[in-house]
């Protein structure tokens, strides 16, 4: 066995990572505080550390070890203060966070000096997993020194890994680059391209409850689906991002790699096995059957001044590090088609944009309407198709309608809903998304990590919007809204309609 493969726990087993070093480029930076902390400190209360388990910071700020340990200490006890975020205790376990907290180092570099690899491999030995919480624009510099400083080198049984944060180029062309870059210095298996998405349990649940359930296996196809929509819709502005987010937009940020994993999770076939390859062969497949998007069946917006949750909310042209005459999207929608067997004719609609009137993030299954003539002969209309909604955030769980009949004496149609809540049927901890995430990189389980295949492959499909794109202007909607009109002709003029936002049916 390779020692980028490390041998995974039994099946039903939860088994602590193997000892090693994580090396944290950007120890002071917002990710490092806000996710990767409170996902070591739920994976150490989890007893899924091992004793062994180190910690090293890396940034080119002046700290030390105490001042670092001193800094996190603090923006941990925070969150039991600051309910807004995914991390909010109620208390931090002194035991628990003693735990991390005695591990984390200190290491002053810069990302794009030779010598500053050169002293963190004096400091290393072993198992290391080197994660990148920096800009994108260090991502091909902070590989290429610790290749070149030998740091990548697996030798007996010690492995190599890097952890690449997204955005993982920004077209097609620069996210080939940054995969030709970086394998230059170690094997595809080394690196694992992170999207947080996949660490939410409700995407990881899509798995299961595709192949594990006989009732919905056979029907999840053309012959019965009528149309996919996936849907990522935030409350939020760009907060403090404006500068970021001018140079991103909407269709970046969210479409070929957020909602393009969701989507080859639910198209996908089913792999041959439930090994890492073997499924992340079976979404690249998929995200290779998917037909370049076309800039006629696309809508983008951006975000005008409105009132958000009865809160006045300024214009995106308005907020900081925003220019004053943007054409950058805040809002995209775009319809998709797959040419395969499974989903020929079957079009997935995507969405996705921030100032919208509700957060909610699913998948919605919507089913054709039966054929049968039954209750067309008594005049009471056909049934409506079916919907299956798959809640990923902030609700975690399934709801599915379906069709019944109304009390009475006549045969009246209705609709009913079953609704099963994960929070309900399952008493687990609450996490930030990352615990999975870490774990699986720690244990050598790459399943829920993006290869360099399907990273391009969602590029190649909006290639064709990111060039339309560069003209033109957004259309705008009110913040609250449900987004451009644009983007519900978008649909409309396919015969369907978009599941409002704020829709609990």
């Amino acid at each position: 066995m390779h020692p980028s493969e490390t041998a995974k726990p039994a099946t039903g087993e939860t088994s602590p990572a193997p000892p090693c070093t994580l090396v944290i480029f950007g120890a002071a930076g917002d990710l490092t505080k806000r996710l990767l902390m409170p996902a070591l400190y739920n994976l150490a209360g989890a007893g899924l550390l091992d004793p062994g388990f180190q910690i090293l910071g890396v940034d080119h700020n002046e700290s030390s070890d105490e001042a670092l340990r001193r800094d996190l200490t603090q923006t941990m006890e925070s969150f039991t203060k600051d309910r807004s975020g995914e991390f909010h205790p109620d208390h931090i376990d002194d035991e628990t966070w003693g735990f991390v907290c005695a591990r984390i180092r200190f290491q002053k570099g810069d990302f794009e000096d030779p010598e500053s690899y050169a002293a963190l491999k004096e400091r290393l030995t072993g198992n290391v997993v080197f994660y990148l919480a920096v800009s994108a624009r260090f991502f091909g510099a902070v590989v290429e020194g610790l290749g070149k400083a030998g740091l990548l080198k697996e030798s007996g049984d010690a492995f190599r890994r890097v952890v690449i944060e997204k955005p993982f180029g920004s077209d097609l062309a620069s996210a080939k680059a940054l995969n030709a870059r970086i394998l230059k210095q170690g094997d595809e298996r080394q690196f694992y391209r992170i999207d947080h998405f996949l660490g939410k349990e409700t995407v990881q649940s899509i798995l299961a409850v595709r192949f594990a359930n006989t009732m919905l296996e056979p029907v999840w196809r053309r012959a019965f689906v009528d149309h996919v929509e996936i849907t990522a819709a935030e409350t939020i502005g760009v907060e403090a991002r404006g500068r970021f987010y001018e140079a991103t937009g909407a269709l970046r940020d969210m479409v070929p790699n957020h909602l393009f994993q969701i989507l080859a999770m639910i198209g996908m076939e089913p792999p041959k096995s439930l090994d890492a390859e073997d499924i992340r062969d079976a979404k690249a497949a998929l995200i290779a059957a998917v037909r370049p998007a076309d800039p006629g069946e696309a809508a983008r917006g951006q975000y005008a001044a409105g009132t958000v949750r009865g809160k006045a909310a300024a214009g995106y042209r308005e907020e900081a590090d925003v220019a004053k005459d943007s054409r950058v999207e805040t809002y995209a929608a775009l319809k998709l088609t797959i040419e395969n067997e499974r989903w020929s004719g079957v079009p997935f609609y995507l969405r996705t944009g921030k100032r919208l009137g509700t957060r909610l993030t699913e998948v919605a299954i919507r089913f054709k309407p039966t054929t049968l003539p039954l209750f067309h002969a008594d005049g009471v209309g056909p049934a409506p198709g079916n919907v299956m909604r798959l809640m990923i955030d902030p609700e975690q769980g399934i709801r599915t309608g379906f069709t019944v009949k109304r009390p009475g004496p006549r045969m009246l149609l209705g609709q009913a809903e079953t609704h099963f809540a994960y929070g309900e049927a399952f008493k687990e901890a609450p996490s930030v998304g990352y615990e999975t995430l870490l774990y699986d990189c720690m244990t050598g389980d790459a399943t829920l990590f993006q290869r360099a295949d399907a990273i391009e492959g969602g590029w190649a499909a909006v290639e064709p919007l990111l060039e339309a794109w560069k003209s033109g202007e957004p259309e705008s909607y009110p913040a609250g809204s449900e987004g451009p009109p644009s983007a519900a002709h978008l649909v409309e003029r396919d015969g369907r309609a978009w599941l409002r936002l704020d829709d609990e049916a």
